[in-house]
């Protein structure tokens, strides 16, 4: 077999593995389910143009020689979608060093393995470039329809912030294996991926916060005090941004000078790239080393509650899913923090804010205590009554959340007692609700698939996402002194209600 035919044979099984891994995503690995996953994204996509068209389709006549503060506008945005990319690709590159189990197959054939792992990399790449485009085409498309095809030139912006992303991504994710070792790194870039996904978003809305006493981010990009501070328009800094708008000059060198980034990363750690990943695969494969300890006997709901604990605590995997939900905590933290000695009216529109997030973050805690349970048989089997297993499984994941929204709901009570009981009767709520939902529909599966865990059940993840909204909304109406904090509360419950009646675990 020929060096390019090599190469193409793997460059098609890591785009068939990406392709099936995407595919197990959405419908749960069960065929039936690809004609409703085409409807539904087909769904989606015209919800997302109408979306766009609500959004940008006011912009599409701006022009190409647009002035300081439209640039800017136009750079925080590309910044902000890079972050988001940057994550997931980070991700991506961390899974394939500890998640693949086929080193000894690749190693062991008759092929080049630095050309084997920078198709590896390349198909990494592909992946973030491919989510890029997917997630901007409604946008592009609206401008291009109103403004011209010069709009269509943002295609090219979006690979090129993609090929960047996952160029930073494997270099970063190299660096952390070179520099605090395989063991470290496994969780330190789940870690590291989660702060990049959200340090601009909430760099931003901390700015408005600041300045302007607002959450929003385009206050604060459009300020004429940003405007002042940033490089002159002839600035190459702007290039992405003129690109954006149809300039194709500043185009190909954005692209250039992006997959430029790419080759070179591919180029100097595809060598390595299977060490690390040896390294990485040995970490992966061992044990959980633990200190020795004085045996204390403890009641069974204690031991159940520390051991759900215990598990969340160090499992890798799940740092970047809970670590960015508490990340985007931090700007109503800083509202509570200003709220102080001041007028606390604005505090009200914190409240449906904690809501939704605990009752997201109870969702998927109560996912991995119930559903997620990688010994089932044992917990079964131990001697103790089922209902006591399930109470300690509910608390384990109430004492989670408690833990971080009690100093968001204390600091509120002392500038405003009203908005704090209405935060915490909604939180409380919430919880409730997305942990009982997981009851009733939960299909058992292992912690790592935790990513994957909104296939399980369209049902239960939209009864979720509802309720969540439902009581966040009914919270925040309730803060505000409406009544109709009654009417969302009941839409709450009857949510709740119809996601009993509908689910197999009627009975629990």
């Amino acid at each position: 077999m020929s060096h390019a035919a090599s190469l193409t044979f793997f460059a098609h099984h890591e785009f068939r593995l990406a392709w099936r891994d995407w595919l197990a995503m959405l419908t749960a690995g069960k065929a039936r389910r690809v004609r409703v996953v085409a409807l539904a994204l087909a769904a989606f996509a015209l919800f997302m143009h109408f979306v766009a068209y609500s959004v940008v389709a006011q912009f599409a006549e701006i022009e190409v020689d647009a002035d300081r503060g439209t640039l800017v506008v136009i750079t925080g945005c590309a910044v902000l979608a890079w972050s988001l990319l940057m994550s997931q690709a980070m991700e991506s590159v961390t899974r394939s060093f500890y998640a693949r189990s086929d080193l000894d197959l690749i190693l062991s054939s008759p092929v080049i393995a630095r050309r084997v792992f920078a198709v590896r990399i390349a198909t990494i790449a592909s992946s973030t470039m491919v989510m890029a485009v997917l997630l901007a085409a409604p946008f592009i498309n609206v401008l291009a329809w109103h403004g011209g095809a010069r709009w269509l030139a943002a295609y090219g912006v979006v690979l090129a912030v993609g090929a960047i992303a996952a160029a930073l991504s494997v270099t970063l994710t190299v660096a952390l294996f070179r520099t605090i070792g395989p063991k470290r790194t496994r969780l330190a870039a789940q870690i590291v991926a989660a702060v990049i996904g959200a340090i601009f978003v909430i760099g931003l809305q901390m700015a408005a916060i600041v300045s302007y006493g607002t959450i929003s981010q385009l206050t604060f990009l459009r300020s004429d005090a940003l405007v002042e501070v940033v490089p002159a328009i002839e600035s190459f800094v702007w290039w992405p941004a003129r690109a954006v708008l149809g300039d194709l000059t500043a185009l190909a060198a954005v692209v250039t000078i992006a997959f430029a980034a790419l080759a070179a990363s591919v180029a100097a750690f595809s060598t390595r790239f299977g060490e690390h990943a040896i390294a990485a695969a040995g970490v992966s494969n061992g044990g959980v080393s633990q200190r020795r300890r004085a045996f204390r006997t403890v009641s069974p709901k204690r031991a159940l509650r520390r051991k759900e604990w215990t598990l969340l605590v160090r499992d890798p995997w799940l740092a970047s899913q809970t670590l960015m939900q508490l990340l985007y905590l931090l700007p109503p933290a800083l509202m509570l923090w200003q709220a102080f000695g001041q007028r606390a009216d604005d505090l009200v529109l914190l409240v449906p804010v904690l809501v939704m997030a605990a009752g997201q973050l109870a969702g998927g805690l109560a996912w991995l205590a119930i559903s997620g349970e990688d010994a089932p048989d044992l917990v079964t089997t131990a001697p103790v009554p089922a209902p006591w297993i399930v109470r300690a499984k509910v608390e384990a994941v109430a004492g989670g959340v408690a833990v971080i929204f009690a100093p968001f709901l204390l600091a509120m009570a002392m500038a405003s007692p009203r908005d704090a009981l209405a935060a915490a009767c909604g939180i409380a709520a919430a919880v409730l609700s997305s942990t009982l939902i997981q009851l009733w529909f939960r299909t058992q599966a292992r912690r790592k698939h935790f990513r994957r865990r909104q296939t399980s059940s369209r049902i239960a993840t939209f009864a979720e996402a509802f309720s969540s909204i439902s009581w966040a909304a009914t919270a925040g109406l309730a803060a505000s002194g409406k009544w109709q904090a009654a009417i969302t509360g009941l839409i709450a419950v009857l949510i709740l209600a119809g996601a009993r009646a509908v689910s197999p675990h009627k009975s629990h």
